[in-house]
């Protein structure tokens, strides 16, 4: 709002408009708020804290997030939604649609004490879409959408699965204006608050020229089946040039969003301008619709914003059309995320009559009727009685489609984690179907997706509410998640024993979640009494250790060491404990089977006084966990309790994965190796078949895929031999024919 008077001044019809403009104190209402949404605008920062890449910076407040994609080629920014991929056209709109929420509504946001957050969430995408600059292009996607969706993990581990990241870069204007666009809606959110602003504005005018000068999409094929820009570009040019004129307050800006007018989208059928559909990631000519009309002041153009929030607003909508209506009075547009295409569009209708509609009573009425109303039915104001933010209101949504909020370690959504095991506070979801039913299940997708767009006109819209209603955020946010259990620890069993021997099957386990995590200098600890051995006048170099299977390849073994006395220790020690990781139903236990003996003819080696192999049993089916084998980061003890009583702090380093391309495939796990002939091993293929996990494979397992195209080449290849020895026929046929 600050900004208007500046850049108006220069006409007369906006001068006069902006004394009419809401660009005025929104009025407190006397009355209770009917949600806290001092506290929606709380969580809903925190939602953008957990989708942040990179390094984080101190400020971040989500105790269950860490470093995470540290070798992409442009560090930070926000991952799209429930998955990993940095797509800038979506990422670019949700910026400058926090940015209008501030701008507009500041005030409000200062008063509820979340300003400064604001601000450090927004400045965080800023400068990550500066940093994508590459000159004449800009980088526009980090990671490949296909992949990425394969996998069900946390975004700490997206290198550790993947590898290094591939970046996307190209001159596309729909990609670059939006990114324009946004620099240009934060510099103006942000002019007096921050000492970012030039740099925010240089950028934005820098990317404005690739995209003006470029006119076109054809290099914006990356994002294609995810993020397609079916709008072209045309509406992008106009929203950014509209805030390059509120931010810089230069009039060429303004020529240029009138020289994209006629060239914007039209009805079906029609020269008019389109006026359905509605504000989004793809097509954003109704924001910048309704920008332009402010900023010129023109009847036309303000016609135009009020036919489009009619066709919002009114259930007898215009010219026969109106978007469809939910039970409980939800404005309804698509299956796909619903909630955001009605609170984005509850959020222009606030700022149209806080603007160019502030001296119409009657709709002011309409238009704050139902950006209240559609606010108000996302926070729990609908037939179900239910909130559709993730930890906000009643019975809100737990299973939101959400990989690392999950905390999933055998890379499924539904088996061995049924439950979430983080709070993924303020995300909205994406909402009911039209007959207002609604399932909370992870894997669905379209209806309990989540993503940065479907909070950003939320988010926004939040903004105005701060304004009108007197409300407090909570005191004590977010409250400290405490793990669900050990995310590290060892389970095992006897594999079998005897009089000179002790053999041994042990898994290490990673089900870390806060944050995830690996280790890579792991090891542990399995202790034995060696009193008999002593008594039977042997030593500790008479003591033998083998491993019989290596899961990965990558144990060894230490010892046996003196611990204190008679007793001894074997440590078991891997070579990169990274291949411990939960990121798969292989990669989160490993498994060693391990013998301990002593020369055959010495009939004297008794288990019974092991510290370790207490608890145990001979059940390879069903291993008991033990708190006697003890596992270490380094010299860290980290799970369990030594001999002498020191116990476990439960404290693993989080330490960021950073990998290349080259190593970022786990090799096969090793087939196991026999002891002598008495000695039985068990594999986990020998193991009883799961009935249940072999029905639900991954339909994208990327075995299956490899397979597939094998046998699709092969059936090629046979089909253009037949081809080749049929044409051979035909030319035989014909010379001898001749």
């Amino acid at each position: 709002m600050k900004k208007i008077i500046k850049i108006l001044a220069g006409t007369i019809a906006s001068s006069l408009m902006l004394g009419s403009a809401g660009l005025l104190k929104s009025e407190i209402h006397a009355e209770k708020a009917p949600f806290n949404y001092a506290e929606a605008l709380q969580k809903s920062l925190y939602f953008y804290e957990v989708q942040q890449a990179g390094p984080l910076p101190e400020w971040n407040r989500v105790s269950w997030r860490g470093d995470s994609t540290m070798s992409d080629d442009v560090q930070g920014g926000w991952y799209d939604a429930g998955d990993h991929v940095k797509f800038n056209l979506p990422m670019a709109y949700s910026a400058a649609m926090l940015a209008w929420g501030i701008y507009q509504y500041g005030e409000g946001v200062e008063k509820t004490g979340q300003y400064e957050i604001y601000q450090n969430n927004l400045e965080f995408v800023l400068d990550y879409l500066v940093a994508c600059d590459r000159g004449n292009e800009v980088v526009y996607q980090i990671g490949d959408g296909e992949q990425d969706h394969k996998w069900w993990g946390a975004a700490e581990l997206v290198e550790l699965e993947m590898g290094k990241r591939n970046s996307y870069t190209c001159n596309a204007s729909c990609v670059t204006g939006e990114m324009a666009a946004a620099l240009a809606a934060g510099a103006a959110a942000l002019d007096g608050k921050s000492k970012k602003t030039k740099e925010y504005i240089k950028y934005a005018e820098h990317y404005f020229e690739i995209a003006w000068d470029t006119k076109s999409d054809e290099f914006y094929t990356k994002a294609a089946s995810f993020y397609d820009s079916w709008s072209g570009f045309w509406d992008e040019l106009f929203w950014a040039a509209n805030w390059l004129y509120i931010a810089t307050g230069d009039k060429k800006y303004l020529k240029k969003a009138e020289e994209c007018i006629p060239n914007l989208g039209r009805e079906n059928q029609s020269d008019e301008l389109k006026f359905t559909w509605g504000m989004c990631w793809d097509d954003v000519m109704q924001g910048g619709m309704l920008l332009y009309a402010i900023n010129t002041g023109k009847d036309e153009y303000k016609d135009r914003v009020q036919k489009h929030l009619d066709y919002w607003s009114d259930p007898n909508g215009v010219d026969g059309k109106t978007v469809q209506r939910a039970p409980g009075g939800l404005a309804w547009l698509d299956s796909w995320g619903c909630l955001r295409y009605a609170t984005t569009a509850g959020f222009l209708a606030s700022v149209a009559s806080d603007t160019i509609f502030s001296k119409d009573k009657a709709k002011v009425k309409q238009y704050t009727e139902f950006y209240e109303s559609q606010i108000n039915y996302a926070l729990g104001d609908n037939p179900d009685k239910r909130s559709y933010v993730v930890g906000f209101g009643e019975n809100p949504p737990i299973h939101p489609h959400h990989r690392t909020a999950h905390g999933a370690w055998d890379d499924m959504k539904n088996e061995a984690v049924t439950e979430h095991r983080h709070t993924l506070y303020g995300a909205l979801v994406g909402g009911p179907g039209n007959d207002g039913s609604y399932t909370d299940a992870t894997d669905n997708y379209v209806n309990n997706e989540v993503a940065d767009d479907y909070n950003a006109g939320y988010t926004a819209l939040l903004c105005k509410m701060v304004s009108e209603y007197k409300c407090e955020t909570l005191r004590d946010f977010p409250p400290e998640e405490q793990p669900d259990g050990p995310e590290f620890y060892i389970q095992a069993n006897i594999n079998q024993q005897a009089d000179s021997f002790t053999e041994l099957k042990i898994n290490a386990v990673n089900h870390s979640a806060w944050p995830a995590r690996v280790i890579t200098d792991l090891s542990y600890n399995y202790y034995f009494d060696l009193s008999e051995v002593f008594e039977a006048g042997l030593t500790a170099d008479d003591v033998t250790v083998k491993i019989g299977y290596d899961e990965w390849s990558q144990a060894e073994t230490v010892g046996p060491l003196q611990y204190k006395d008679n007793i001894y220790y074997v440590k078991i020690k891997y070579k990169d404990g990274s291949v411990l990781a939960p990121i798969g139903k292989e990669q989160e236990q490993a498994e060693i089977q391990v013998r301990i003996s002593v020369p055959d003819q010495n009939k004297i080696w008794d288990s019974s006084n092991d510290y370790s192999i207490e608890g145990l049993t001979n059940d390879n089916q069903n291993q008991n966990i033990t708190e006697r084998i003890t596992m270490y980061d380094g010299d860290t003890l980290i799970w369990g309790t030594e001999p002498d009583g020191t116990k476990a702090t439960g404290v693993v380093e989080f330490k960021p994965v950073i990998r290349d391309n080259e190593n970022s495939e786990f090799s096969e796990p090793e087939t196991s190796e026999s002891f002598e002939e008495d000695t039985e091993i068990v594999t986990e293929a020998e193991k009883e078949p799961d009935e249940e996990i072999q029905n639900t494979e991954k339909p994208d397992d990327s075995s299956e895929t490899d397979q597939t195209e094998s046998k699709q080449s092969i059936i090629i290849l046979s089909v253009l031999i037949v081809i080749a020895l049929i044409g051979f026929g035909f030319i035989v046929a014909k010379k001898s024919k001749k």
